[in-house]
């Protein structure tokens, strides 16, 4: 246990900066890495906790009585017929500048996004109409329970509208992914990253947060805006203790003045209470909570 740190605070590693600290912290750069540290862990009889870049977390005030795992496996290879392979810890900004250099296109959608390969394909990220499944081809995933690698197709990662079996499942880590993208024009690329930053500015809020908080609804074939629930319900804006929901779009919850683990979850609280009094619908929460 000579290369984990003791008492990190977890706030600065997360996009809310919000979460006290975690017992033990690695930070993990390969698949060896990863699989002496959770040996360790279990002899250690270690909860652990696979941490990306902290964009769709909300942490306890208490920390972590555990291991974090910070996933640091930051590659980038590209491969014959306009594939990529990337690891987990890579930052999205960074595999989208790599698709742009070499003109691919289908992940313009990811511009902005403060999260990591890893962490777009254990929760499905998307943006636009478009989602990290439409180019996942392979993943290289650790089996924790028999310390095996494995590469898996899309089938297998069961994606579905910001979810996938490895959020639910976590059995499974994700160690890197192969995408395949279409060849595009430069032209045509640029239009679209101009456009979808023009969209981002006009509606995203710049205060710390984790992103969307609940899931958009889909009835039928029509997805029903949750931000606009929330706002209908009367709810934008709202303040409790240091956290507030966001006056830009109603579906951040942002951290305005040294917010609070539970002025968060109050606001989550009142959200999914009042849309379902007064819109008639059940919220499901997007982001993943740490207690």
């Amino acid at each position: 246990m000579n290369n984990w740190e003791k008492d990190i605070e977890l706030a600065q590693y997360t996009t809310f900066k919000i979460g006290g600290k975690a017992d033990y912290f690695y930070r993990v750069k390969n698949a060896d890495d990863l699989i002496g540290c959770i040996k360790l862990a279990k002899e250690k009889k270690l909860p652990f906790f696979i941490l990306g870049s902290g964009s769709n977390l909300l942490v306890n005030d208490d920390g972590f009585r555990g291991l974090v795992i910070k996933m640091e496996n930051n590659f980038i290879e590209n491969l014959p017929e306009f594939r990529i392979e990337v690891g987990a810890g890579t930052p999205l900004n960074g595999l989208l500048a790599e698709a742009m250099k070499n003109d691919f296109t289908g992940l313009e959608w990811a511009l902005g996004i403060p999260g990591t390969l890893g962490g777009a394909v254990c929760g499905n990220s998307g943006a636009f109409g478009q989602s990290i499944s439409g180019s996942v081809e392979i993943v290289k995933i650790l089996d924790i329970e028999t310390l095996e690698i494995k590469d898996v197709g899309p089938e297998f990662c069961g994606f579905n509208y910001r979810n996938s079996i490895f959020k639910n499942n976590h059995r499974f880590i994700i160690l890197s992914a192969i995408l395949k993208f279409n060849k595009g024009s430069k032209e045509e690329i640029d239009k679209k990253i101009k456009e979808y930053i023009s969209q981002r500015q006009a509606k995203n809020p710049t205060e710390p947060s984790a992103g969307c908080v609940f899931k958009n609804i889909q009835v039928n074939d029509e997805k029903i805006s949750v931000g606009g629930l929330i706002e209908k319900s009367g709810l934008k804006g709202k303040i409790i203790g240091g956290a507030q929901i966001s006056d830009k779009h109603a579906n951040f919850i942002v951290n305005i003045n040294n917010a609070k683990y539970a002025d968060v979850l109050e606001l989550i609280d009142l959200a999914k209470k009042t849309v379902k009094l007064k819109q008639g619908f059940d919220l499901e929460k997007e982001i993943i909570i740490l207690k």
